[in-house]
């Protein structure tokens, strides 16, 4: 099953999201992890973006119908393989030698907001969508490495209510924290607003990811060293 598209507009990747709700499971990883290096191998592409064809979702976190019956299979090794998986693919965001800019187009809850975190500016529509972490209610805490990463994107005061509530927010209310660059009016503004400002880049790939790579250094170690056990012991619910 195709859970993403690869376009090219000039000198700027867009990858669609086109799953629904776009839940995360291990073929969205790899799917993901696969597109991120094609991106990458286009040496014409200045900029990525991220989207979702879907009218409510961006991208509503790890796909529970997946993981709830493999961890009653006890398929602890695919659950691994997929925790890592992940990682691969935030650290490869965190690395990414140019702009990576989601445009979130509906709700991107848990795993998906955490997802927006690891890219380097946001965009989200104004009238449509929420950004939210519910695992405070789903009993899942968050590995150390995306506490790291969220809060580069997140200021520690909002990152702590969303964490500990798990209240939805706007994306009016994310422009007033500059968690996101601007709340678009509507879908296709927040397309236009998202491409326009990645079409604005034309940096050197080596340069910029040696940017991000000193940027984000603590981050990609707390990544490595410290998801490792919760992720051997499958420490993922509470």
């Amino acid at each position: 099953m195709t859970m993403m598209t690869l376009a090219t507009h000039n000198t700027v990747a867009v990858l669609t999201l086109t799953n629904g709700e776009n839940r995360q499971n291990p073929h969205f990883a790899h799917q993901l992890k696969q597109a991120l290096a094609e991106v990458v191998e286009n040496q014409n592409h200045k900029a990525l973006v991220i989207t979702s064809n879907d009218d409510k979702c961006w991208s509503l976190g790890i796909d529970t119908d997946w993981l709830l019956p493999a961890m009653q299979a006890k398929k602890a090794d695919e659950i691994r393989g997929f925790m890592y998986d992940m990682d691969d693919v935030f650290k490869t965001l965190l690395l990414f030698p140019m702009p990576v800019i989601a445009a979130i187009n509906g709700h991107a809850f848990g795993n998906g907001a955490i997802l927006a975190c690891a890219c380097d500016f946001r965009f989200m529509r104004g009238d449509r969508g929420f950004f939210c972490f519910p695992e405070v209610d789903l009993s899942i805490p968050f590995l150390p490495g995306m506490i790291a990463f969220v809060k580069k994107a997140i200021p520690y005061y909002r990152f702590n209510e969303m964490k500990l509530t798990g209240r939805r927010v706007s994306g009016s209310e994310l422009a007033i924290d500059h968690v996101i660059e601007k709340a678009s009016t509507d879908q296709d503004s927040l397309l236009a607003d998202a491409m326009a400002f990645a079409a604005a880049f034309d940096k050197k790939r080596a340069i910029f990811a040696e940017h991000k790579k000193r940027l984000h250094k603590e981050i990609i170690r707390v990544i490595d060293e410290e998801n490792k056990p919760f992720i051997d012991n499958l420490a993922l619910m509470v």
